[in-house]
């Protein structure tokens, strides 16, 4: 079985249903079965999802949210510049 999904591991945290998160979140059910899924979840979503989360006790950060796509985005490595390379 495939790891659960970040948005997933969220919900499951408050515990609550999709729609029972959707509704303060502004999206319907459908959306966060989507969200779910891997589709990425917008900026102003999220925003609402770490106050839904604050209010319920959870703290939560955007880094949470968007943390795995973060990672393997960052984590190429840099390329160098002339300068490092000793290059005058």
């Amino acid at each position: 079985m495939a790891a659960m999904n970040t948005f997933m591991a969220i919900r499951k945290r408050l515990n609550v249903t999709q729609a029972e998160i959707a509704a303060p979140l502004g999206v319907t059910q459908s959306n966060v079965s989507f969200y779910e899924k891997g589709q990425t979840v917008p900026p102003a979503v999220a925003g609402r999802l770490i106050e839904f989360a604050k209010a319920k006790g959870l703290t939560l950060t955007f880094d949470e949210i968007y943390g795995a796509a973060k990672k393997k985005a960052t984590g190429a490595p840099a390329i160098p510049s002339p300068a490092t390379q000793g290059e005058v």
